[in-house]
């Protein structure tokens, strides 16, 4: 093995050897034949725009880690890979293109745009998938899906077509948001809402044949030329007698009537509103309610198309709008006024509430299915409350809008009759109307949204609306990793449409993981400048490293604080794995494991801690907690194996009888082995290294290669444990009297224990070698100038003589003390005061109790120490 641990020189050869080897790709026959269980997984497409941020390497590396894990332990694991075509973030690159050469996707046409969108999709569209590779994912790539490929268009227009003769897709004219930048209608969940300072207009309404006002409180004057009503709230005594008059209304001149509406808030503003159905929701409803037409007053790239301010700008008709008012006397005051303004979730302008035909999906009937699975349990969400967000979401589920007016997308089945009107709907283009018989017919200009079409992956990826060998091995799937911020876009139509079109569940699991945030807790932007590059990292430290931090961070419902710090902290643990192996395969190397063999105490403890581990990463990983996996792993190869078992190891390694060699050697190579089979769903680059360096491999890859899980337990193991808690005291002695670590000491030891007394004098040269004693005795009395320290049933005292000059550490020891109680004050104070109390952050209260304890207990030990010195 190389003598530092250099990821470049091997990362990338093992996964292409993966890959030609064919280790990720699923047989379906052998799913069917019963030959062995299926796993399957559904990558959630990223964007074909994208690029991999770090958000897609936890999702990529959580799911990575249950499909090597799955693997190992004998399932034939089907994990689909694929990208989404993203139709308005694609369209948006392309038309960025365009602009860069003077030109509009008007100019060229829609068929040569879209010839354009595929170039640039063929050439650009993989990156994010190989950035995916450079991660270690074991994706199935020969079922690499992409959503607007033909057999996943023909599950898209099969989906289309049976929601619209079943009478649960229809077209109807509707208040839906608009952009006015995409130029396209847009979902509820792609609006994304901010609080924006802007202000209240208080505008006077003549009443029509009084003298007197109704002042209206509105956030947008220039909807006021679409106004058919005022409205006020039924209850409210001040308006009573003027419900059923009318008012003018300012500007247009035109009477419109006062109404009664409970929807009315009687303390906002003055408790009149204008209702304006045409440019806003909650009018909308009113106006059904009261029968009201509504008056659109605004073009779809947001212009007023009403004199006097024809043509302009929305922004600019309201100051023309305000100054008119202000001129006509009507304009009674204006106040500051912080409310919530939906934006597009693509290029962030204000989204415009607009009135136009669009396509729906009735939504109630297909939710009904998808909430029951998940209260019954048949869809499980871990961690569970957010399941609480999806009911929220699915009790209060409105029609979905589904149609989407740019040209890169799933263009919508439907074909008009020019001569009849009728609308042929249908899954293969037709050639003429199917009520007619005429050929002057024209499809429909409109695209899907695309979550109709991510809504299908986990069926349409295998082969749906056929009834697929690879549907029938892999469907339902197993498991669903997610961010929570799609579970309205994507989980939950999912569901609906699983049941909907295969009558079964998509999936049984669905791990919603954390966000990513910075290590002081914010959320990464490129303007704050706290972004950390997953492929940087990958080229810095190594995808095993990278991989490791994600997974031992992932605690379930808390978000991870990352950064570059404490990723190459975690590159140290790779440092060490490196050096771990390289040390027992270079101590190895001579020494034939084949013959008799007998087991030492040390050789029966590292076993059992190995099966202990084994049983602990596999329990953890089935429940989905990948840091108590990765916490359980990392102790054991350090905490265990490195800190311990090698040291203990050394001295039969290196000066035992043949036999005591032939033991040892054999329990570090299938300790060595097995740890990295453990490791690997985490680490897959080095443990396959390593594992290919091994004298007793098991299989031709680690990545086929048998799960761990042989029941060891001997009763060994807990007496070990006591003699690594005798070493641990010696060693700690020794410091607090400043003896060096390499001095040897005489030990002596009181207990009526005799397994221990047998353990520790079968492990003696291996205590001697890993404590630095130079005797270990056993005694019923306290010998002189010894320190001592306890545990149950043992007394230890650590013979010091001559080694150290009594008065002088005393007085060392005194001194020490002395600062440590002013530290100890110094952090009471402030713990007690109640203005750090309320100002400081959380997490820096909790540092300094932490502090506080830890300087405690070393007080605690240094006057132990002090009053032993003292009796000496």
């Amino acid at each position: 093995m190389e003598k530092t641990y250099n990821p470049a020189l091997f990362e990338d050869k093992w996964y292409q050897e993966w890959l030609e080897k064919g280790y990720f790709h699923a047989d379906e026959k052998k799913v069917l034949n019963g030959e062995k269980p299926k796993f399957s997984v559904v990558l959630p497409p990223p964007n074909v725009t994208g690029v991999l941020h770090i958000g897609h390497a936890l999702n990529s590396t959580l799911q990575d880690i249950i499909c090597r894990w799955k693997r190992m332990k004998g399932y034939e694991v089907c994990w689909i890979p694929g990208t989404d075509h993203a139709g308005i973030a694609t369209q948006w690159v392309v038309e960025k293109q365009l602009a860069s050469e003077g030109l509009t996707r008007h100019d060229v046409g829609r068929e040569k745009f879209l010839e354009r969108v595929w170039e640039w999709k063929e050439s650009c569209g993989g990156r994010i998938i190989n950035q995916l590779k450079k991660l270690g994912t074991s994706c199935d790539w020969e079922r690499e899906r992409f959503t607007m490929d033909e057999g996943f268009s023909r599950a898209v227009r099969k989906a289309f077509v049976t929601l619209y003769k079943e009478g649960l897709i229809y077209k109807g004219k509707r208040l839906i948001n608009w952009c006015p930048r995409c130029h396209t209608a847009l979902s509820d969940l792609e609006v994304e809402h901010e609080e924006v300072k802007g202000n209240l207009w208080y505008i006077r309404y003549p009443v029509v044949g009084e003298n007197r006002y109704l002042v209206v409180a509105t956030t947008r004057p220039e909807t006021m030329l679409g106004d058919v009503a005022v409205a006020v709230n039924p209850n409210d005594e001040r308006y009573k007698d003027l419900v059923g008059k009318k008012v003018l209304l300012p500007i247009v001149n035109r009477e419109i009537p006062v109404i009664a509406d409970e929807y009315v808030d009687m303390e906002f503003g003055t408790g009149v509103v204008k209702i304006t159905p045409a440019h806003d929701f909650n009018d909308f409803e009113v106006g059904k309610r009261h029968g009201l037409e509504p008056i659109q007053i605004m073009d779809d790239w947001a212009k007023i198309t009403v004199e006097p301010f024809k043509g302009m700008d929305r922004y600019e008709a309201r100051k023309a709008i305000v100054k008119m008012l202000k001129d006509e006397g009507l304009l009674e005051k204006i106040e500051e006024h912080v409310h919530s303004v939906g934006h597009c979730y693509r290029c962030k302008t204000v989204v415009e509430p607009y009135l136009s035909d669009q396509w729906f999906v009735k939504t109630k009937p297909l939710a009904e299915k998808a909430i029951e699975a998940v209260k019954t349990g048949e869809i499980k969400f871990i961690p569970r409350q957010w399941e609480n967000t999806f009911f929220d979401w699915m009790y209060n589920i409105r029609d979905w809008c589904i149609s989407r007016q740019i040209w890169w997308g799933h263009r919508i089945p439907v074909w008009y009759c020019k001569d009849c009107g009728h609308l042929t709907v249908t899954e293969e283009t037709p050639e003429r109307c199917e009520k007619c018989g005429s050929k002057n017919i024209y499809q429909d200009e409109d695209v899907l949204d695309t979550w109709f079409s991510s809504a299908l992956w986990p069926f349409g990826t295998l082969g749906w609306p056929d009834n697929t060998d690879d549907l029938k091995a892999f469907y339902p799937t197993d498991l669903l990793v997610t961010g929570f911020d799609i579970i309205f876009f994507w989980v939950s139509r999912m569901i609906m449409t699983g049941y909907h079109f295969t009558g079964e569940k998509p999936f049984s699991d669905v791990y919603v993981h954390a966000l990513v945030r910075d290590e002081h807790g914010q959320k990464m932007s490129k303007t704050k400048g706290n972004v950390i590059d997953p492929l940087d990292m990958i080229q810095k430290f190594g995808a095993d490293t990278l991989r490791f931090t994600l997974a031992a961070l992932a605690a379930q419902g808390r978000d991870i604080r990352l950064s570059e710090k404490i990723i190459e902290g975690y590159h140290h643990f790779a440092n060490k794995v490196w050096n771990v192996a390289r040390f027992i395969l270079t101590a190895t190397e001579n020494i034939e494991t084949e013959g008799e063999k007998e087991l030492y105490p040390e050789d029966k403890w590292i076993l059992t801690k190995l099966s202990e581990t084994a049983k602990t990463v596999d329990r953890e990983l089935a429940n989905y907690r990948y840091n108590d996996a990765a916490k359980a792993i990392y102790q054991f190869i350090w905490g265990e194996l490195a800190d311990w078992y090698l040291e203990f190891s050394k001295s039969r390694i290196y000066k035992g009888t043949e036999t005591e060699k032939r033991t040892a050697a054999f329990v570090l190579l299938r300790v060595l082995k097995d740890a990295m089979k453990l490791l690997h769903p985490f680490m897959p680059f080095i443990t396959e290294e390593i594992y290919q360096k091994l004298p007793d491999k098991d299989a031709e890859s680690i990545v086929i290669a048998p799960w761990p899980d042989e029941e060891i337990s001997y009763p060994e193991a807990e007496i070990v444990d006591t003699i690594r808690e005798i070493i641990r005291g010696v060693r700690n002695v020794k410091a607090e009297v400043n003896i060096p670590p390499s001095t040897p000491v005489p030990v002596e030891i009181k207990t009526e224990n005799a397994t221990l007394k047998k353990t520790i004098k079968i492990m003696e040269p291996a205590i001697k070698q890993v404590a630095k004693v130079s005797s270990i005795t056993f005694s019923d009395k306290k010998p002189e100038k010894a320190l001592s320290f306890f545990l149950p049933g043992i007394e230890v005292y650590i013979k010091v003589g001559n080694l150290i000059e009594v008065e002088s550490e005393i007085e060392k020891i005194e001194k020490r003390l002395n600062s440590l109680k002013k530290d100890i004050e110094k952090l009471k104070r402030k713990l007690a005061n109640e203005n750090f109390l309320s100002r400081a952050p959380g997490e820096v209260i909790e540092k300094n109790r932490k502090k506080l304890e830890e300087i405690k207990e070393i007080y605690d030990k240094l006057s132990q120490t002090l009053n032993q010195l003292k009796s000496l």
